[in-house]
């Protein structure tokens, strides 16, 4: 899964567990109370009201409520939502993402990408992102059906900036290729974390060079044409070189936009990695300079960024804009 869209957990503590994800054992527990940065907005209005009522009406799913972001009330107040394509369980089980899992989730829905088109249209939005699970069960691995949502979307309202929140597909060129093809304003794809710390907080299917190789693979394909982006979390025990060097990896292969955020743990399931460290604003800040010194046209640092927090949309659109 591609999710950066991390949990929230509402109590004022997280515990730390020790002793590997399948052990089912009560030992030492730490309390780290939330520092006082941690507040964020609730709001509710006919905005927020009438997107959760779309959900339900065409049977779709918002990683914003799957994954429980923590701006979700923010973004949903101001009209704003990302929708999440084939369907709510993943196939891969990453330690940081509360989306659920199984490794033969039910079959995709065919009528989605009508039913998709159908409901951004009813929100007279100027940019939308679209997320989904991984679909390892698949062939294509799904991306044949997520272009399919591309092109309704496209057809429907041609005007409309569509980012795409995607897996890494296994970096398979012609599955890369179908999502190209559908011509997507914007490909985001996230490597999550700093490369010594992936074997522990993705999925083992999930791979950091795997995520660089399919990140290169738009470039190339789409010929410089699709803007790409890439995100990562912190407070999971990484270094500030080594955050530097994912920055630099990422710019290597011609990655232009970069969000980065604090993570999160879901729940206080065994199964997700604790938070290490609640990282300071001023070291986002930091962060956020040191993005923009490594070349990003984009940086969105911060405790509660997340890979597609609206901050970056009036940025993009001008891009674009520039670019026609």
């Amino acid at each position: 899964m591609t999710c950066f869209e991390n949990g929230t957990n509402t109590n004022n503590t997280i515990r730390f567990t020790t002793g590997q994800p399948n052990q089912k054992n009560n030992d030492r527990i730490d309390q780290l109370a939330k520092p006082e940065w941690f507040k964020t907005k609730f709001v509710q209005n006919k905005f927020t009201e009438h997107i959760s009522a779309l959900m339900g009406s065409y049977n779709l799913h918002s990683v914003c409520e799957s994954a429980h972001c923590p701006n979700i009330h923010e973004c949903w107040s101001m009209g704003t939502a990302t929708f999440m394509v084939m369907g709510e369980v993943c196939t891969r089980g990453c330690r940081f993402c509360a989306i659920k899992t199984m490794a033969q989730p039910p079959p995709l829905d065919p009528n989605e990408p009508e039913n998709l088109a159908a409901a951004v249209s009813s929100l007279n939005l100027k940019y939308i992102v679209i997320t989904s699970v991984a679909r390892d069960d698949l062939e294509d691995d799904g991306s044949g059906h997520f272009a399919q949502c591309i092109r309704a979307i496209k057809r429907k309202m041609p005007q409309l900036i569509v980012e795409v929140l995607v897996p890494d597909f296994k970096a398979k060129k012609f599955a890369i290729q179908k999502i190209v093809d559908a011509k997507p304003d914007v490909v985001s794809h996230n490597v999550e974390t700093v490369e010594r710390l992936t074997r522990n907080i993705r999925d083992i299917r999930a791979k950091y060079r795997q995520s660089l190789e399919a990140l290169a693979l738009y470039r190339e394909l789409s010929e410089g044409k699709i803007i790409t982006k890439s995100g990562m979390m912190v407070g999971l025990g990484e270094t500030e070189e080594e955050v530097r060097q994912t920055m630099k990896d990422l710019r290597d292969i011609g990655v232009e936009l970069f969000t980065i955020g604090q993570y999160l743990r879901p729940t206080q399931e065994v199964r997700y990695v604790p938070v290490k460290e609640y990282v300071h604003p001023d070291v986002f800040k930091k962060y956020e300079q040191m993005g923009y010194d490594a070349g990003f046209k984009y940086v969105a640092s911060g405790p509660f960024v997340r890979s597609s927090y609206k901050a970056a949309e009036p940025f993009i659109a001008n891009l674009i804009e520039s670019r026609i």
